[in-house]
């Protein structure tokens, strides 16, 4: 699957449909993907372009029940009549996961069987839950919501857990923390796969703002791959903690108590780059947020990663991102950062 759609592609969505959840879990993704490529054109009198084919399915295809208000939600379809699906939306459901995961065990293996035909797997809040359970999730970064954190990391230890972050991608499985992560995953899906331009038209249309990465934009890559070197570990924390800093080789040798060629060696065996190479993609990574968030000046940017020489710095974030720091941030930023454009709304009623 291409990671741009051309305009008169459409993906499939398939949002699935739980008992005893948080409606917005599964509502918000269903108008996200409805309207990319959509809302933004009908609200400029333009023909609309959607992106996507928007389905819900339940475990049986009858209603989803929601405990607030009685109110329920009639899927289209079973998931077992669902037979495409290029990104599979799994919604929070109840907080008594035992009891759910029993009641929704179904949803497992047709989880693992749409994941292998190559879709996008995403669990919103709690709903990343189904995708631990279905082994979809072990040895890949992840989120929730953080006040389930504990519990879920205790449950699937195998999960590189990552609650601090609102929206993780790993190999095709997504995950967001809390219920209006909804928005964020679905948006995150939405420039994925059609583009910044597109994802920045459905969030002005819908009053929404960009994905953001902390429970802090995006959620970054991770530098480094898993590793099971407590040692190295605790230097690159440090190192993360710490990314305005030089630090000597010598310095991050005693730091995880060994000589620095032991140390050299197994920093590069564990995380497959040097300790300089791993503090400036560090600070690359420090640079990509605050150009998402920020209007700061590219100098300003510069120094708050540690290089006062700024045309270094602009330098060595194209050599690592493709792009110069002012074309990243027109490319990325939240549009608030950026001048909005004008939209005519005494065109709807």
């Amino acid at each position: 699957m291409p990671d741009t759609m051309k305009p008169e592609a459409k993906l499939d969505v398939c949002v699935v449909l739980l008992d005893d959840g948080y409606a917005s879990t599964s509502l918000m993704p269903i108008e996200v993907f409805h309207s990319a490529g959509a809302l933004w054109r009908e609200l400029k009198g333009e023909s609309p372009e959607p992106r996507f084919r928007v389905t819900t399915a339940s475990i049986d295809g009858r209603a989803a029940r929601s405990p607030y208000g009685g109110m329920t939600i009639t899927p289209e379809t079973s998931i077992a009549k669902v037979t495409k699906a290029d990104i599979v939306i799994v919604p929070t459901s109840g907080l008594q996961l035992d009891e759910k995961l029993i009641e929704n065990s179904a949803l497992l293996p047709w989880l693992r069987k749409h994941y292998a035909a190559g879709a996008y797997v995403a669990g919103v809040c709690m709903g990343a839950a189904y995708l631990a359970e279905a082994g979809l999730l072990d040895g890949k970064r992840a989120t929730t919501h953080w006040a389930a954190a504990a519990d879920i990391q205790r449950r699937w230890p195998k999960v590189d857990w990552q609650p601090d972050f609102f929206v993780t991608e790993d190999s095709r499985l997504l995950c967001s923390g809390g219920l209006t992560a909804a928005a964020d995953v679905s948006l995150y899906l939405v420039e994925k796969l059609c583009g910044h331009e597109v994802a920045v038209q459905t969030a002005k249309a819908l009053l929404l703002t960009m994905p953001r990465t902390h429970q802090s934009g995006y959620a970054v890559l991770p530098l480094s791959p898993p590793h099971t070197d407590d040692r190295i570990r605790a230097v690159e924390a440090l190192m993360q903690e710490r990314f305005r800093e030089n630090h000597s080789t010598e310095q991050l040798a005693e730091h995880a108590g060994m000589s620095e060629r032991a140390f050299l060696r197994r920093f590069k065996a564990a995380t497959g780059k040097p300790p300089a190479a791993y503090l400036q993609a560090a600070r690359v990574e420090a640079a990509k947020a605050m150009l998402e968030r920020e209007g700061s000046p590219i100098q300003t940017v510069s120094e708050a990663v540690g290089y006062q020489d700024a045309p270094f710095f602009r330098t060595l974030f194209k050599r690592e991102t493709g792009m110069t720091p002012a074309e990243y941030r027109s490319r990325f930023a939240a549009f608030s950062v950026r001048e909005p454009d004008n939209v005519d709304l005494s065109r709807v009623n």
